[in-house]
């Protein structure tokens, strides 16, 4: 993309098929490239096979111009060509290929096509068995392509909503894609069982008074440093905030997600107490939504660690007399369907039977604020420290709506000369640099020469690594398993794209338990 920076619809069209292994193998993709960006001449294999190469700068790239090729240049009837098709299908087969492929050089060669140019026809063709794709095909996948960028370019927090949702897919982890949605302006509130929904949702960026907020009450300076945070006023007319979902919650059934919605929408919760009464849930159910934060809503400044501790409180067994007493904060009546509060002496009465033993906090603790219930004894568990917090939503959630992981280290790395992903495209061609980050993608395709290609995530975006085959095999173990890297090596400035060609590896220790999702080998 950044090489051929398309200009029209069609310029999509070819980019969906000239990634494909077809016309990779079939030395294709540079070809073309030189020829778009004008280091080289257009031109043709033969004069003859211009109006059916012109589209695409002399260089075939689609299943359809293969097929005119061998019709046009080497004599293929229209059974043959189907019979070409066939064998460039579904199946693939390389086999088939081959056994066209004297057919192909005899009809070149009585059409006057020798040497070169039918060697060049002739690859270009056989290499399609490997990976044939149609140009209706390329045309339909760059109608999504474009499509999905208008929405991320105009509609970014309802495209990544989108996308949250419809998880398990794609090539990015749900953390890349909130990383990525936070960069450019998008607000990504935490999951809160008082406001999230099963799922994940587009909501309000305004207080009660209707009134925008800061960006300081939006959470912009906690935000990290952005390369290309958007700032346009196409964006600014529609919702920019994101509400997580319950769904992301491990070990959260989906049932349970909907009996917390469910609930939540007949009457807020006044409490943890009030929560567990209402919803039936698992103890590690409320553990994890504890750990996450989740339940911080419950009350006036609790932290999740506090959480915990309620829960511990509120989770022992109540006995039929607690429970007969109170049933929805109202008190419950007897079987002649009398009051048993009628006066002030019966409250009492009630109060001293319920117990003061075994009586487990009940709605009545619950201050007249709907705060969360007063306990004489407080909490003697600390809050999470910052990376506490980073710990449980990676393990519980997969992904955090604070800062990146190496916000963290930033300042440290800074001192080591390490350099943030946004500072990369600004070095020269050849320079030593060091850099440092979260793994998100490993890619070694069988196209690449047995090269691997590590895409290496910070607070400020993405920086592209590329690691020889024998640096592979030296460093097999590390570049394969550890979730953090860092990585030293030469700048590669090549037609607006940066990379990192890497000549060192290590682990980054200091994160190294943060449990990060990568796209490894796909």
């Amino acid at each position: 993309l950044p090489r051929l920076r398309p200009q029209c619809f069609y310029d999509l069209v070819v980019e969906v098929a000239i990634i494909r292994p077809g016309p990779i193998v079939g030395n294709m993709v540079h070809p073309y490239i030189n020829r778009r960006v004008g280091r080289e001449p257009v031109t043709y294999p033969h004069p003859s096979l211009e109006p059916i190469l012109k589209r695409t700068l002399g260089v075939p790239l689609f299943q359809e111009q293969l097929l005119r090729l061998a019709m046009e240049g080497a004599g293929f009837t229209g059974g043959e060509a189907e019979e070409l098709r066939r064998a460039m299908g579904f199946k693939r087969s390389a086999e088939r290929m081959k056994s066209i492929e004297e057919k192909l050089r005899r009809g070149l060669a009585v059409n006057d096509i020798h040497g070169e140019a039918a060697e060049q026809i002739i690859r270009s063709i056989t290499s399609f068995a490997l990976y044939g794709f149609p140009e209706s095909h390329a045309a339909s996948f760059a109608l999504l392509v474009y499509a999905s960028s208008y929405l991320k370019a105009h509609y970014p927090a309802v495209f990544t909503a989108a996308l949250l949702n419809c998880q398990p897919m794609g090539f990015y982890s749900p953390a890349t894609l909130v990383k990525d949605a936070q960069r450019h302006g998008v607000r990504v509130r935490p999951i809160d069982v008082s406001v999230s929904g099963v799922k994940c949702r587009v909501e309000p960026s305004r207080d009660r008074k209707g009134a925008v907020r800061s960006k300081e009450a939006t959470g912009t300076a906690c935000r990290a440093p952005t390369q290309s945070t958007v700032h346009d006023s196409r964006i600014t007319n529609y919702e920019n905030t994101i509400r997580l979902g319950l769904m992301f919650v491990a070990g959260l059934r989906t049932e349970s997600a909907e009996a917390i919605e469910r609930e939540r929408q007949r009457r807020r919760f006044a409490s943890v107490d009030d929560l567990v009464r209402r919803v039936k849930l698992k103890k590690p159910e409320l553990d994890v939504l504890a750990e996450i934060g989740a339940l911080n809503s419950l009350g006036q400044g609790v932290h999740r660690r506090e959480a915990l501790w309620q829960i511990e409180k509120v989770w022992r067994p109540k006995g039929p007399l607690f429970e007969d007493s109170v049933e929805d904060g109202k008190p419950s009546r007897d079987r002649k369907g009398a009051a048993r509060s009628r006066n002030k002496r019966h409250r009492v009465k009630d109060q001293e039977v319920a117990g003061t033993a075994c009586r487990a906090p009940t709605e009545s603790r619950i201050t007249n604020h709907g705060s969360r219930l007063t306990n004489n004894d407080p909490c003697p568990l600390p809050p999470m420290n910052p990376f506490e917090r980073l710990d449980a939503d990676y393990r519980r959630t997969g992904l955090t709506t604070g800062p990146h992981p190496m916000h963290y280290l930033r300042e440290g790395l800074t001192a080591l000369d390490v350099l943030s992903a946004i500072e990369l495209p600004k070095c020269r061609h050849g320079q030593w640099v060091r850099v440092a980050g979260a793994v998100i993608v490993r890619q070694r395709p069988g196209t690449a020469k047995r090269f691997l290609f590590v895409s290496l995530e910070d607070e400020t975006g993405v920086a592209n690594i590329i690691c020889k085959p024998p640096f592979f095999q030296d460093n097999r173990l590390v570049l394969t398993t550890e979730p953090f890297l860092w990585f030293e090596g030469f700048v590669q400035q090549q037609d607006n794209v940066t990379s990192v060609k890497a000549e060192m590896v290590k682990p980054l220790a200091d994160v190294a338990k943060l449990e990060i999702a990568s796209h490894d080998f796909h």
